[in-house]
């Protein structure tokens, strides 16, 4: 076992079970499972400010998410985080070979992400990882980008202006992006970040189309001016609360799993009917 290869013992894999995808998914036609999971400190940020990489999970929620990883088919990322952090978006988990690694996915609707320079490809082109999908809407990538992407078994997917909204730039539709991805045979995906990926897909009714949400809380604060999960609240909407809340604590972190559901995801069942999130009323 090399000195990157991360262990996730089997008694913190039990108790994420109920929140995870089936191992073998329950229709193909349906959405894909979809995973929200991303490290938070005490004070709902992710990171000190927009574009800085910030270190929040102790080794052991480190492990943690690459055991998340290992249970879904895709992880998905905007083209804010793999600009600021450049993302290994592979698995490291001990006995993972390289076809379990996940796929990465990369929301870049202007391709801006150069991804030929990137670690992400360089790790599919070693062996350990897959070369990423990235959706856009722009139809000719620079031709160097996509060479090398497709060699490596990557590609870009094109989405049309129709599966946008334009009002502060392009922001495809979870709806749209989802679909296109269980187009392309993926049934589970594991949504990390950013803060705009996170905070646009909590605000409903996009939030009805998250099947299981896992954070790490980490026990710090950030301070004022950080990159804060805080979904856009509409004119009289409710409270969007957990349902199914279990906390575990993992080292130094405290790990909080639930569903916007009614029911534990990790159960066998027709996922075609996307049923209305738990919300509550203000007091």
């Amino acid at each position: 076992m090399s000195s990157s290869t991360l262990v996730f013992p089997p008694y913190d894999r039990e108790v994420l079970e109920p929140y995870l995808p089936l191992r073998t998914p329950a229709n193909h036609g349906s959405l894909p499972f979809t995973t929200l999971t991303f490290a938070t400190s005490l004070d709902s940020a992710i990171s000190f400010s927009p574009g800085v990489q910030t270190t929040l999970s102790g080794p052991e929620s480190k492990a943690m998410t690459h055991y998340l990883r290992s249970r879904h088919e895709a992880i998905l990322v905007g083209v804010g985080t793999v600009l600021a952090d450049d993302p290994s978006l592979n698995c490291r988990l001990e006995g993972i070979a390289s076809e379990q690694q996940p796929r990465p996915v990369v929301i870049d609707p202007a391709v801006r992400w150069d991804v030929s320079k990137s670690k992400c490809l360089s790790l599919a082109q070693q062996g350990t990882g897959k070369a990423p999908y990235i959706v856009c809407v722009q139809s000719n990538p620079p031709f160097g980008q996509r060479k090398a992407l497709e060699a490596a078994g990557g590609k870009y997917i094109y989405m049309g202006f129709e599966d946008a909204v334009t009002d502060d730039g392009f922001r495809f539709t979870w709806n749209s992006i989802l679909a296109t991805l269980r187009d392309e045979g993926l049934h589970s995906v594991m949504i990390e970040g950013g803060g705009s990926i996170i905070n646009s897909l909590l605000v409903p009714p996009e939030a009805e189309l998250i099947s299981s949400v896992i954070l790490t809380i980490a026990p710090t604060w950030l301070g004022q001016g950080g990159v804060v999960v805080s979904p856009e609240r509409k004119e009289k909407q409710k409270q969007l609360r957990l349902q199914h809340p279990k906390w575990h604590p993992l080292g130094e972190d405290i790990i909080l799993c639930g569903t916007l559901r009614g029911h534990l995801p990790g159960v066998r069942q027709n996922q075609l009917t996307v049923p209305v999130p738990a919300i509550e009323g203000t007091s």
